[in-house]
């Protein structure tokens, strides 16, 4: 891992790293089981520009000689969020309730493929919820067999599957994970 610095922004300064990491985004994502493409990417855009304004957002990327190499970032979920909702399985009330600082969500996690099998997805992941105040965090992932190396890493860091995901009609399914961090930082109501 020698000569991977790792950088992290938090909140106004995260929206204007988008150019740096997007071209890893694309390459990572490129590959099975995403394979995304132009439209795809267009609707990433759309949607960081969106997360870069949400409440706790936090961007790490890594580089070595200058070049962005792995990159993730996340936000608090909000007290109105349907990220539990999503979850097919069902979930006791006291699981889902949010208040805006209870959980913290990985949107995003990825390396790229010459950078992979050297601990830069750990660097990048401890270095996201480095000093987080927070009860959990949260995350998913896709089920098929090519996303098994992030599963592993991901159970290996500390997560369990708590249900089956499905964000939006016509999107796949995604395996929701939690990892618990610490005691409550509220009581539900």
């Amino acid at each position: 891992m020698s000569g991977i610095v790792y950088r992290l922004y938090e909140g106004r300064t995260v929206a204007g790293q988008l150019d740096a990491f997007l071209p890893a985004y694309e390459e990572v994502y490129a590959e099975p089981p995403y394979s995304e493409g132009p439209e795809d990417i267009a609707e990433f855009v759309e949607h960081f520009r969106v997360h870069a304004r949400r409440a706790g957002i936090r961007l790490v990327l890594a580089r070595e000689a200058g070049e962005v190499v792995g990159f993730a970032y996340g936000y608090l979920l909000a007290p109105d969020t349907r990220w539990w909702a999503n979850v097919q399985e069902p979930l006791p009330g006291d699981f889902t309730w949010e208040d805006g600082t209870r959980t913290w969500v990985v949107i995003e996690l990825g390396v790229r493929k010459p950078w992979r099998r050297r601990g830069i997805a750990g660097g990048l992941h401890d270095r996201l919820l480095e000093g987080l105040v927070v009860e959990r965090v949260t995350l998913t992932v896709r089920p098929e067999p090519e996303a098994a190396p992030a599963r592993a890493a991901y159970r290996s860091w500390g997560y369990r599957r708590v249900g089956r995901s499905h964000p939006w009609d016509g999107a796949p399914c995604y395996d929701a994970m939690v990892r618990e961090i610490g005691p409550p930082c509220a009581e539900a109501p």
